[in-house]
């Protein structure tokens, strides 16, 4: 026979459980717990995003003026190609988590039957070193016009992502090793300003 103390205790029990699966105080808790971890990513994503974009104009602004700064000078010298080179990393601050490569070839385009592609000097600029460049190149068949003297400026950049990047390059941070290293680049063509050729004096 259940005594009147027991049934109290049960039913006061069943009350509260129906009060607990009732109240939903917490559950807004709950849902922001579930939800911050996603928008998280987002956030992340999201300015990773709109920094390698920001990065690739800036690699792609290292061609242009790069090529633009040597098209206008009559003539140059190794000093000179290798001054403007390193002017044009700077365009990639605040961006420092890699160092861009840059290479500057002067094209010969010969008057032959069928025309050739003759490197005249070339030089290009590696993790902040300069040293002397390819000595064979391509060009566009659009631009293989018999007797043309071409800049071609090649910048290139492997792009970091900030959460795959410490500073002391000890260790890498969230992401995998396959976004650790973004390739972007561009390439360059311009015909000289002032001069029919560009010679470099000691290239």
């Amino acid at each position: 026979m259940m005594r009147a103390g027991a049934h109290l205790r049960t039913t006061g029990i069943w009350r509260k459980a129906i009060r607990f699966w009732s109240d939903r105080r917490g559950i807004a808790a709950v849902e922001f717990a579930l939800i911050m971890p996603i928008l998280l990513i987002m956030y992340f994503v999201t300015m990773e995003a709109s920094q390698a974009i920001e990065t690739s104009k800036k690699v792609s602004r290292i061609g242009s003026m790069v090529a633009d700064l040597v098209t206008q000078q009559p003539t140059v010298v190794k000093a000179d190609i290798d001054a403007i080179m390193q002017i044009g990393t700077i365009t990639l601050q605040p961006y420092n988590r890699s160092a861009p490569s840059i290479t500057v070839t002067a094209i010969q385009v010969t008057t032959d039957a069928t025309p050739l592609v003759q490197v005249v000097w070339s030089r290009k600029l590696v993790n902040g070193v300069a040293s002397a460049g390819p000595t064979t190149t391509t060009v566009p068949s659009t631009l293989k016009v018999a007797g043309t003297f071409l800049i071609r400026v090649d910048s290139n950049l492997g792009y970091k992502p900030v959460i795959t990047w410490s500073a002391g390059s000890q260790q890498k941070l969230g992401l995998t090793s396959a976004f650790n290293n973004i390739s972007m680049g561009e390439t360059y063509y311009l015909r000289p300003r002032r001069s029919v050729a560009i010679p470099c004096g000691d290239c």
